[in-house]
């Protein structure tokens, strides 16, 4: 969040950081795992990690892009009546990226959950993603879509909290149906 504000509040770090970014998102995430285990240990550290790792991009890139999309005629106006750089980020640029972020953090939370699934999927020795591994070895081929089912009901019983919350905060923001 913090980054994302940071590069959607200067035309320099955007410039600067944004191409790191997607160089960095560009990376496979899995790739990561065997160097978090060698630093972390086998255990939740990688998968926690990676769970950020791969939620990092979208929010920062959401949070940038609606600080960078403030209308300049809107930042014209505050600066005419005495507003100050920070005073327009703070007081219209961050509601005004509130949107962005709900919408990237009901996109990171899905990820999250492939992160951390991947993650324990390779090394850790409990998780769901251990138990995928261990079932499908096993060839228990229920238990690995029951875990599955539970990823995915997990997955989205976060997606519904984020999009309560979301809904709650910056009805403002949204017209039709979500406004009921």
């Amino acid at each position: 969040v913090l980054l994302g504000f940071v590069v959607g509040s200067s035309r320099l770090a955007y410039a600067a950081m944004y191409p790191l970014m997607t160089a960095f998102n560009a990376l496979p995430k899995a790739a990561f795992v065997p160097i978090l285990v060698v630093w972390f240990g086998i255990g939740a550290g990688p998968a926690i990690l990676t769970a950020f790792l791969i939620s990092f991009f979208p929010i920062m890139v959401n949070i940038a892009t609606g600080l960078a999309t403030l209308e300049p005629e809107l930042e014209d106006v505050l600066r005419v009546l005495g507003a100050k750089r920070w005073d327009v980020l703070v007081k219209i640029g961050l509601p005004r990226s509130m949107p962005y972020f709900f919408g990237s953090l009901k996109v990171a939370i899905t990820l999250a959950f492939v992160g951390t699934t991947v993650s324990e999927m390779t090394a850790a020795n409990e998780g769901i993603g251990y138990l995928l591994i261990s079932a499908g070895s096993a060839m228990q081929m229920g238990l690995a879509f029951a875990g599955l089912m539970v990823v995915g009901a997990m997955a989205m019983g976060m997606y519904e909290l984020f999009s309560a919350i979301e809904k709650h905060t910056t009805a403002w923001a949204h017209r039709g149906s979500q406004n009921e």
